[in-house]
C-alpha cells in the first residue's frame, strides 16, 4: 500500500482553501488540530504568539520608533511602526495576549504626558489612542495580567524634583478609556522598575525615594482587587533598572546606585522575600527595557553611558549571564518592553 501525503489543498489560484460542508470524518495515525482562540492570536504571517515589542526612548533626542522581536529565536529586531510620540524618562508598559500598552512618560521631554496608547501584537505595527492617565507622570513602572494593566509611582509635573508619587492607576486592557485609581505603593518612588507579574500579582522594585536616596523596596498588589501595595522584601538598592518575568520568577536587572550596574537578581513571585543573585546583564547599563516569555528574559538598549542597541537574553529557570540575542534598529535609552507571552498571562 502506497503512502499519499498532502501539505496543502487550495483552489486554482492558490488564494483560498477548500470549504468542507456536511459531516466529515477522519482516520489515520495522526490528528487534526483546529485553530482556537482569538483570531488576533493568528498573525498575518501565519505565526502564533511569542512577540516582544520595545517602545520609544531617547538617542539622546527623543524617538518614537518601535522594535519587534520573536522571543524564542535570536536575531536583530525589525521595525514595528511608531508610537504616538517620542516617550522619554521611562514610562509604564503592560500587555495582554493580544494587546500591548504604553502609558505616560515625557513626550517630548520635559513635558509629562497622560497619553495611553495601544497596539495589536499580531499587526504590522503602530499604535492607537487608548485614553489618558489620571495624572501626567513619567519614570513610573507598569505591570499587569491578561485583564488589567497597572501604572505605579513616578514623577508628576508638580513634583518633578521632589519625592515620587505613590499612586497606582489601572486600565482594562481589552477596552479603551482613562486610568482609574487602584491604590498606593508602600512608598512614593521615581525611576522604579516593574514588568514583573504573575496572573495574580504585580510587583514594583527599587527606584528613588527622594533624590539621591535610592530604594531597596519590593512591593506587590493582587491585580484582581483594589488596594494598597504590601511589602514583599528587598532588592539591592538601585534605580533606573528594568524587570521582566515568567509566571514563577521575576528578574530585576541593571540600573544605577549611583554608578551603573550590570547585576541581575531574581524573586519567586508567589512567595515573599529578598531578591537573590542571578547573574549579569551585557553591560553596566541603566534605562534599559525588557520583556519575557515562559523560558526567556530579554533585555535591550539603555546607556553605559553611550546609547546601546544591544539585545541579550537569559533562561529564567536557571541562573547566569546574558547571551547575545541581536540588535535593536535604533540605539536608545528610556525604552520599555512588553510581550504577548509574559508571566502575567495564563494562556
Amino acid at each position: 500500500m502506497s503512502e499519499f501525503r498532502v501539505n496543502s489543498v487550495t483552489n486554482q489560484d492558490g488564494s483560498a482553501g477548500p470549504q468542507v460542508c456536511g459531516i466529515s470524518t477522519f482516520s489515520g495515525k495522526s490528528g487534526v488540530q483546529i485553530p482556537s482562540g482569538s483570531s488576533e492570536f493568528r498573525r498575518h504571517d501565519g505565526g502564533g504568539r511569542g512577540r516582544g515589542v520595545f517602545g520609544s526612548g531617547a538617542t539622546p533626542s527623543g524617538t518614537n520608533v518601535m522594535d519587534l522581536i520573536e522571543i524564542a529565536t535570536t536575531g536583530n529586531s525589525t521595525d514595528f511602526g511608531n508610537d504616538i510620540g517620542a516617550r522619554e524618562e521611562n514610562y509604564a508598559s503592560f500587555s495582554s495576549t493580544t494587546r500591548g500598552v504604553f502609558a505616560g512618560g515625557k513626550e517630548p521631554a520635559p513635558n509629562h504626558t497622560k497619553d495611553i496608547s495601544f497596539f495589536t501584537f499580531s499587526s504590522q505595527g503602530g499604535v492607537n489612542d487608548f485614553g489618558d492617565l489620571i495624572t501626567a507622570v513619567s519614570s513610573q513602572g507598569g505591570c499587569g495580567n491578561n485583564v488589567r494593566g497597572l501604572s505605579g509611582g513616578g514623577r508628576t509635573p508638580d513634583n518633578d524634583s521632589a519625592p515620587g508619587t505613590n499612586n497606582i492607576e489601572f486600565v482594562t486592557i481589552a477596552s479603551t478609556g482613562d486610568g482609574t485609581n487602584f491604590g498606593d505603593l508602600t512608598q512614593g518612588r521615581t525611576y522604579l522598575g516593574s514588568g514583573i507579574a504573575s496572573p495574580t500579582r504585580g510587583v514594583w522594585h527599587g527606584g528613588n525615594e527622594t533624590s539621591p536616596t535610592v530604594s531597596n523596596i519590593i512591593d506587590f498588589v493582587t491585580i484582581a482587587t483594589f488596594g494598597d501595595a504590601v511589602d514583599f522584601g528587598d532588592v539591592s538598592k538601585r534605580n533606573s533598572q528594568t524587570g521582566c518575568s515568567n509566571s514563577t520568577r521575576g528578574l530585576i536587572a541593571a540600573g544605577q546606585n549611583p554608578s551603573n550596574l550590570n547585576s541581575i537578581e531574581f524573586i519567586t513571585i508567589a512567595s515573599t522575600g529578598n531578591a537573590q543573585d542571578f547573574g549579569d546583564v551585557y553591560d553596566e547599563v541603566d534605562y534599559l527595557g525588557s520583556c519575557a516569555n515562559a523560558t526567556r528574559g530579554i533585555f535591550a538598549g539603555g546607556q553605559s553611558p553611550t546609547k546601546l542597541n544591544t539585545i541579550g537574553f537569559v533562561t529564567i529557570s536557571t541562573t547566569g549571564n546574558t547571551t547575545d540575542f541581536g540588535d535593536l534598529t535604533v540605539a536608545r535609552r528610556f525604552l520599555a518592553g512588553c510581550s504577548d507571552v509574559h508571566g502575567g498571562l495564563t494562556q
